[in-house]
């Protein structure tokens, strides 16, 4: 398989709404990021977090080899450094929203994750020289009452929900792997994204490992759904790569982002969690960002 790539390096000669493409392939990888989460989570629920996440890992290692195996590209150290970087953030992102998944309600968590993950790789972006459109900002700033609004409980205490702290330190973890992996150049191919793979593995063993956790998977649905998860999890990272090498790195960071939609929905129809109206609200918001975002 040979992917082509234009040579250039990310957030160079852009402007914005240069590539439909990039906002396709930015979708796409929130579709598979959408689907790894719930996968991930049913089986962190009917488990245990952490041997879930290790396994998401080997099974995001196994599928990131291939991919690299079978195509062209020639990673510098810094490629594959950045690489390492952006595997710290996806290990502890995964790790964080399992865990936040296994406490409270996927509706709750994974929005949180998703909005915080947008915030690194658009600072890095706006530092690197990338200049986004009016209505871009108008995105990101819609993004804003939604976190508020979708973190909060329904009922008339309006506390905050179980899991948003995990929730927050999952999108911390995301944004770094976002902002990482927007740097890897074209011409790289894809072993950077095993290496971010493979020190995803080894960090979410060492939180684990602190936090005195059991990491080891023992049953058939840590092993199973984790690999499931790890797979669907590279697929995703492989369009955030592409989207980030055709267009802009705001958008592929800000649409990307918005995964938590395709988990919320499923957990909705599948898990018959239930959306408040302020969550509702708040969901209409992102929803709202996307369309500004994808129109800028």
């Amino acid at each position: 398989m040979t992917a082509y790539r234009p040579d250039r390096r990310p957030g160079l000669s852009r402007q914005p709404g240069e590539s439909p493409v990039g906002v396709i392939l930015a979708l796409g990888a929130a579709l598979a990021y959408g689907l790894s989460d719930f996968v991930g989570g049913v089986a962190s629920r009917r488990s245990s977090p952490w041997p879930v996440a290790v396994m998401c890992a080997v099974g995001g290692l196994l599928g990131a080899v291939v991919i690299a195996a079978a195509t062209t590209g020639d990673p510098s150290g810094a490629d594959l450094a950045w690489g390492a970087l952006a595997g710290v953030g996806s290990g502890l992102g995964g790790a964080f929203l399992y865990r936040g998944f296994a406490e409270g309600r996927m509706g709750v968590v994974a929005p949180v994750s998703g909005v915080g993950a947008a915030v690194l790789p658009v600072a890095v972006a706006l530092a690197t020289g990338e200049r986004p459109g009016a209505l871009v900002w108008w995105g990101v700033a819609a993004a804003l009452p939604g976190i508020w609004l979708v973190s909060r409980e329904p009922g008339p205490q309006r506390q905050l929900a179980a899991g948003i702290a995990d929730g927050a330190l999952a999108g911390a973890g995301f944004g770094l792997l976002f902002a990482a992996i927007g740097q890897v150049p074209d011409g790289a191919g894809y072993w950077p994204l095993a290496v971010a793979q493979a020190v995803g593995a080894v960090s979410v063993v060492a939180v684990a490992t602190l936090l005195r956790s059991t990491w080891w998977p023992r049953t058939g649905v840590e092993v199973g759904g984790g690999l499931l998860a790890g797979v669907l999890a590279t697929l995703a990272a492989l369009g955030f790569l592409l989207s980030t090498q055709t267009g802009l790195l705001t958008v592929a960071a800000v649409l990307t982002s918005l995964y938590p939609a395709v988990t919320v929905l499923l957990a909705a129809a599948l898990l018959r969690e239930r959306i408040g109206r302020g969550q509702a609200a708040g969901l209409a918001f992102c929803a709202v960002c996307v369309a500004l975002v994808a129109a800028g």
